[in-house]
């Protein structure tokens, strides 16, 4: 005959764990649920307790823009809408994690610094980088560090070694651990080079590089400064109301528009990144595509908002130079001077230089502005 009573106690035991389990930790479960696309919003000041999870949130749509170019907490767009990609507040509220800085080839140095190619992950992608190392004796706390983001250039076109030698010599030389990164596309980098306007990519390969620095022995994690020319000033000024260790940057020729402005201002060409050919329609799809999830952005100013660095600029982490000249047939100088007085009535610190007949590139005076951007640096990163 068969003995019952392990059995019985088998199902009352198993009974009263399931008893246990809905009492106490259904709440948590329900919390959890809670958390679907339709419910997240976020709040900057709650950062830590996001960044324990690793989910991407998707956010809904409030209209909560302030006079004064900035946004309140907690700003988010539809949640059926791939462009909160694009949002801050994404940015924001998503870990950079670092990464080990790897040695792929030793280059021939220069005259007090080394020079390499290295690379680093970013979302899992393998990002090339050249970094510059200076060969003088170490401070105690690491070299100060200049993150250099270079601007559109084909990727089909783009040569590592071959882009802004000047630039990086010249902070090198100047005593910076200087590292510019291959976008993801670009060079050997791996993924597909998408443009800085329409995705976040190279924006998160940048800071994924800037929490990888933090961690490299050599660097000084207290005093990281970031530089940026052309659409590499669009990724900087990102990155500089995402990312608070950030101390000062300099902007170039930058596109510092908003999006409203990037879109109806800004003469798409054929080296437009997001431009597909000649076509005068590229930035009329472009704006169209917005203008559908968004509305006119004169009508609807606080659904715009979000996706501009200039709506955080309460956020910058430190402060900022541009330079820009008067014969810049690529962006409109117009972007400089109103990133400028925006920052000013954010109470934000900010220099402009302007260069007169000068070009895009800042050919005629590319010392001066070296120059000033040197002795800037050398103000917030050195002392």
């Amino acid at each position: 005959m068969i003995n019952k009573r392990p059995f019985f106690l088998f199902f009352i035991i198993s009974i009263i764990i399931v008893l246990f389990s809905s009492f106490y930790l259904q709440p948590h479960l329900t919390n959890i649920k809670d958390l679907s696309p339709a419910t997240v919003t976020f709040s900057p000041k709650n950062t830590e307790t996001n960044k324990k999870s690793n989910a991407i949130p998707t956010f809904q749509s409030v209209s909560s823009a302030t006079n004064d170019n900035s946004v309140l907490e907690g700003t988010i767009i539809p949640s059926d809408d791939p462009f909160h990609l694009l949002t801050i507040d994404y940015l924001r509220y998503r870990e950079y994690l670092p990464s080990e800085i790897m040695i792929d080839e030793i280059l021939e140095p220069g005259i007090n610094y080394n020079r390499y190619i290295v690379s680093y992950s970013s979302d899992g992608l393998k990002i090339y980088a050249l970094m510059t190392v200076p060969t003088d004796e170490m401070p105690i706390d690491g070299f100060p560090v200049i993150i250099f983001n270079h601007g559109y250039i084909p990727p089909t076109q783009y040569k590592p070694t071959e882009i802004y030698e000047a630039h990086v010599d010249a902070f090198a030389k100047a005593g910076y651990l200087v590292f510019r990164s291959d976008y993801r596309g670009h060079g050997k980098s791996e993924g597909v080079p998408i443009g800085a306007y329409g995705a976040p990519d190279y924006i998160i390969d940048v800071l994924n590089a800037i929490a990888s620095m933090k961690e490299y022995p050599q660097a000084n994690p207290k005093k990281i400064g970031i530089w940026g020319h052309s659409m590499g000033g669009w990724i900087t000024l990102r990155a500089m109301v995402v990312d608070p260790d950030i101390k000062a940057g300099i902007i170039w020729a930058g596109m510092v528009a908003s999006y409203p402005d990037l879109l109806t201002k800004w003469r798409w060409t054929a080296s437009t990144p997001e431009s597909d050919s000649n076509e005068p329609s590229s930035r009329q799809r472009w704006l169209k595509s917005f203008t559908d999830i968004f509305g006119d952005p004169q009508e609807n100013p606080g659904k715009w908002a979000p996706l501009s660095a200039n709506s955080y600029l309460d956020k910058l982490s430190g402060p900022l130079q541009l330079h820009h000249g008067t014969a810049d047939t690529e962006i409109p100088i117009e972007f400089s001077y109103t990133l400028t007085e925006q920052i000013q009535t954010a109470g934000g610190m900010v220099d402009f230089y302007i260069y007169e007949n000068d070009n895009h590139n800042l050919s005629n005076d590319f010392s001066t502005a070296m120059f000033r951007s040197i002795n800037f640096f050398n103000q917030f990163l050195k002392q």
